[in-house]
Order: structure tokens, then C-alpha cells, then sequence
């Protein structure tokens, strides 16, 4: 579709220049779609002339343009998780919760969030943050949810105990309204009324077209049963990425974590455990269920354990009366788990090292619940994955745990079902040692948002402090978090992969951080032989879409 300008002047028509038009993402799609149907083009050119990224106003709400007009940002943060979102500032997760019982919109507003805010952020329209970047908790998990997010939004100065947002100098308190344009990092005073997206008969054509022309499987990352049936009615082709932490903040859960953290021997730990057994287990068998027949990679427990344990006095007090110890002794085993860079510290499988109970604990709910599907007629595929490994010695540590435990359980239970075990490629020594550890590994899952943050050497949470600065004097022509450094970063994938398949032709390789949605990443990945690329349930017509244009471009 062309922009024309053109002047008639005696009588003269003059064409004065042309330009591709802009058009919002249902018109291109319906383009497209109509010229095939009138016969101008074929199915491979209407899905060349898709952008992919376009989809995304098709799948999340947008501000109603009449009412943006009337307003002007007042802050910009990274265009985190897109759509559009409005509410009233709440600055912590509980309250957000009760704001939400009483039928009230809320944003939630935090310097950064943590595992610990997820029940709050589950019922915001939208998530701001003051520090964090693409990758960070804030940007993962609400594009998870398909929620809007603005985060690294450093001009904005949080006062937890005024319960105060202060932005040049102007000062919005809770319960003040505010609105974010996740798709453009864009933040505005206020209240704008929001449109929701239609997904229009013309879309699923385009879907099926997509299907018809790829090579590339495309899988979600999700964490419940909701988000594994919303990824399967966009066309998931299995789940690449389960993150089990994140099942350990509901109700009694998180309670039951902390009281194994905060244990002092294996047999208090192992009594904590067997109280969150059948949480897994039942949520498991919620994504079993959702996925039928299709494949489910469970990566084990990952974040530090400071993570889960409170901080605040007066959850440290409720800790103590649960466990019978005294505040103070709450008090000193929290500040022991206390890190000075907790992301290259004491998590991913070095939880399951030092504490190999974990893994049993998880590779039981995970047997259970597949043993528990089969007999109700539900086929599973689990996976279950060892993260953040640099040895092959870590991986058969935790590999000859997870293939014991599931043979006690086949043994208890007298079946058995069939199940793989691998690994996530996300520590640079990995992928340059791919070959000794794909001799035992049955798959690589590359968690680029790791493996990009060692590569560089950038905090994925704080490099929202100088990152803007080196795109704008073109040090970084793109954010590496946004967008796979296929030159870098892509360099290791692509070794690990041919180092992996040198020992283990039919090694299943697949892409499971952020860049397994982003259009240039998914055509690098299909570039280099991948099986599939997972991502945030949200952006998998985006993934889908790309990963056709990979094979068409061939």
C-alpha cells in the first residue's frame, strides 16, 4: 500500500512523491489476505508482506486515539510488555489486591518487582517499574500474562512510605490516575480510555497460511494452565519454558518455600517440601492436561532462594509464629542468603547441588502428575530441564537424582511413562562444551537472557542506566536484550548447537529466553537448525509469522 502526494496545477496532475502507507496491524493483515483472494498475489508474498511485530495491535488493548490526542507523556521507560493499560497507582502487591476485590483498575508501581508481587501483579491492568530492563522480573512476567509494562523508567523517583511517584519535580500520590503505552514505553497522567483488540476472521487465515509455509516449531513459555491454553489457542506447538518457581507464591505455597529455606538440616527441609509436593503436582497436571499430546519443558527451581524468603518485619514475625522460632532467628538466615551478585551465585542447578532434595521433591511432582494424566487417557511429553550448567559433572549430578527419583516412583506406582532430560544453555562455558555434555544431554534449551547477560557482561536489571545512552551515540545498534546479538551472543548458540549435534545428531535444540519472539532472533534461529523457539504466549503469532518468512526467504 502506497502514501501518494500529488498537486494538480493547470490542469496538470503531478505526482510529487510516494511512500510506503502507514496502516494499523488489522488493515495489513486484511490487505493481505483480500490480494490473495483477488488473485494479485500468492500465499508466500501476502506472508512476506506482513510485519510481524505489527501483530501485536491485534493482541493487546490500545489507547482510543481521540482521547490520546488530548494528552502529552510524562515519563518514558522501555516498551516492556506492549498493549495498552489505565488505572489508579498502587504502590504495593497485596494492596493491589484489595484494590482489585473492590472492582477498582489499578496500576502497580514499583521501584522493581520480585516473585514476591506476582498475586498483585496478576490483577493490575499494567506494571510500572523505576529500574529493570527488557529482561528483567517486571518485563518477563507481565509479558507472560500478555499484561502491559513500562519498566526502567529512571526519571521517576518512588517513596514507598509517602506512597509517592515524583516526576520533574510534580508529585502523584496513590489512587491518582495513570496510564502506559507498553508498546512505546510511554507514560501519561490521567485517565485514557482503552480499545480492546479484535482478532478478525482474516488473522486465523493468516495463521494457517503461516502453518502451511513453516519449518520452525514455535512453543510457549507458560507457567499454569491458563497460560498454557491461551498459548494453545494462538497455536503453541508445546511448552519450551515452565518455570516452577513461579508456582511457589500462591496462598500456603509460599509459606511452605520459605520454611525449607529457612530449615536448619535435610529433615526439615524435606518436611517443608513434602507440603508443596502437591501444589506441583496439581499444577502440573493442569499444563499436562492443557497441552495434550504436545511436548512440556520444566526447567528446575532456578532464582536465588532470597528470592522467596520475607523481607518486611511483619512477614518475618507471621515466618516465626508458623515455625516456632523467634524473629531474630527468621532475622539472621535471611540476611545469611544475602548475595553480592545473587545472578552469579548460589541458583539454577547449584540449588539442587548443594540441596538435592529440591530436585527430588520437583522430579516427583513431575512424574506423579504424568503417571496421574495417563491414567485418565492424557498423553504427556514431559522434559525436564537442569539450568544454568557450565560442567558436564553439574548435569549428571542432577541427572542421576532426576532418573532415580523417577524410577522409585515407576516402581511405587508400577507404570511408567517415557520422558527426556536436558539442559539450559545459558553459561558461555556451555555452549563452548556442548560436545561433552550433549554425550548425556537429550536436549539444549538456549536461555538467551542469560547467556546474553555473561556474553556482554551487563546486569540484565541495571543496564537500563547506560543501554539508552549507547544506542543514541551507536555504540550497540540494537538493545541485546530486545534483540538477538547474532554476531556475539548468536555466535555461541550457533557453536553450541553443531558442538551438541557433532556427538548426538538427533539432538533436540531450541531458544526458550525473550529473543524466541522477536522476528530477526526467530529467523537467526531457523538460520542455525533449530527445532523450535519458545516465547511469551502473547507473541507467538509474531514468532509463528516470522518463523514462515525464515523458510520463504530460504
Amino acid at each position: 500500500m502506497q502514501d501518494l502526494e500529488f498537486t494538480i496545477q493547470d490542469g496538470h496532475l503531478w505526482l510529487l512523491q510516494t511512500r510506503g502507507g502507514k496502516r494499523t496491524g488489522a488493515a495489513m493483515v486484511k490487505i493481505a489476505m483480500d490480494m490473495i483472494h483477488e488473485g494479485v498475489i500468492n500465499e508466500k508474498q501476502a506472508i512476506m508482506r506482513v510485519e510481524p511485530n505489527k501483530l501485536d495491535e491485534l493482541l493487546h488493548p490500545v489507547f482510543d486515539l481521540d482521547a490520546l490526542k488530548a494528552s502529552s507523556h510524562i515519563a518514558k521507560g522501555l516498551p516492556a510488555s506492549p498493549g495498552a493499560a489505565t488505572g489508579r497507582i498502587v504502590f504495593f502487591a497485596d494492596e493491589a489486591e484489595e484494590w482489585a476485590a473492590k472492582d477498582e483498575k489499578v496500576i502497580l508501581v514499583r521501584i522493581e518487582t520480585s516473585p514476591e508481587d506476582l498475586a498483585g501483579m496478576n490483577v493490575a491492568e499494567g506494571i510500572l517499574t523505576a529500574r529493570g530492563g527488557m529482561t528483567s522480573h517486571a518485563a518477563v512476567v507481565a509479558r507472560g500474562m500478555g499484561k502491559c509494562c513500562v519498566s526502567g523508567a529512571g526519571s521517576i523517583l518512588i517513596n514507598y512510605k509517602k506512597r509517592t511517584m515524583t516526576i520533574d519535580k510534580k508529585v502523584y500520590n496513590e489512587g491518582d490516575w495513570l496510564s502506559l503505552n507498553g508498546s512505546t514505553g510511554e507514560v501519561y497522567s490521567g485517565k485514557i480510555s482503552t480499545i480492546d483488540p479484535e482478532l478478525s476472521g482474516d488473522f486465523g487465515k493468516l495463521m494457517t497460511l503461516c502453518e502451511k509455509h513453516t519449518k520452525l516449531a514455535v512453543r510457549t513459555n507458560a507457567d499454569t494452565p491458563h497460560d498454557s491454553t491461551v498459548a494453545r489457542s494462538f497455536g503453541a506447538q508445546g511448552i519450551g519454558l515452565c518455570r516452577t518457581e513461579h508456582m511457589f507464591f500462591e496462598g500456603e505455597r509460599i509459606k511452605a518455600i520459605r520454611e525449607m529455606i529457612l530449615s536448619e538440616d535435610v529433615e526439615g527441609r524435606e518436611v517443608a517440601l513434602a507440603k508443596i509436593l502437591p501444589y506441583q503436582r496439581e499444577d502440573f497436571e493442569g499444563i499436562f492436561e492443557a497441552m495434550n499430546g504436545l511436548p512440556v519443558t520444566i526447567r528446575l527451581l532456578d532464582p536465588p532462594l532470597h528470592e522467596f524468603v520475607p523481607h518486611e518485619p511483619e512477614n518475618q514475625k507471621e515466618m516465626a509464629n508458623e515455625m516456632g522460632i523467634s524473629v531474630e532467628e527468621v532475622k539472621i538466615k535471611v540476611d545469611s542468603l544475602a548475595e553480592f551478585n545473587p545472578m552469579l551465585g548460589h541458583r539454577g542447578c547449584r540449588l539442587g547441588i548443594t540441596y538435592p532434595e529440591i530436585t527430588e521433591m520437583q522430579t516427583r511432582a513431575i512424574i506423579e502428575a504424568a503417571l496421574n494424566c495417563k491414567a485418565k487417557g492424557i498423553e504427556t511429553k514431559p522434559e525436564i530441564m537442569v539450568p544454568l550448567i557450565g560442567t558436564k559433572e553439574e548435569y549428571l549430578m542432577q541427572e542421576s537424582i532426576i532418573r532415580d527419583t523417577a524410577q522409585k516412583v515407576f516402581e511405587e506406582k508400577n507404570d511408567s511413562v517415557e520422558f527426556l532430560v536436558g539442559t539450559m544453555i545459558e553459561i558461555p562455558r556451555a555452549a563452548l562444551t556442548a560436545d561433552e555434555i550433549a554425550e548425556y544431554a537429550e536436549f539444549f534449551s538456549f536461555g538467551t537472557n542469560d547467556l546474553t547477560q555473561m556474553t556482554f557482561g551487563y546486569s540484565r536489571d541495571d543496564a537500563g542506566k547506560f543501554l539508552p545512552v549507547y544506542l543514541e551515540k551507536g555504540i550497540l545498534a540494537d538493545d541485546p536484550f530486545q534483540k538477538l546479538d547474532q554476531t556475539g551472543v548468536g555466535q555461541l548458540v550457533e557453536m553450541g548447537t553443531k558442538r551438541g549435534r557433532s556427538v548426538r545428531p538427533d539432538l533436540k535444540v531450541g531458544i526458550c529466553g525473550e529473543h524466541g519472539g522477536e522476528p530477526s532472533s526467530v529467523k537467526f534461529c531457523h538460520k542455525v537448525g533449530m527445532n523450535y523457539v519458545s516465547c511469551s504466549p502473547y507473541r507467538i503469532p509474531i514468532a509463528r509469522l516470522a518463523a514462515a518468512q525464515a523458510a520463504i526467504e530460504e
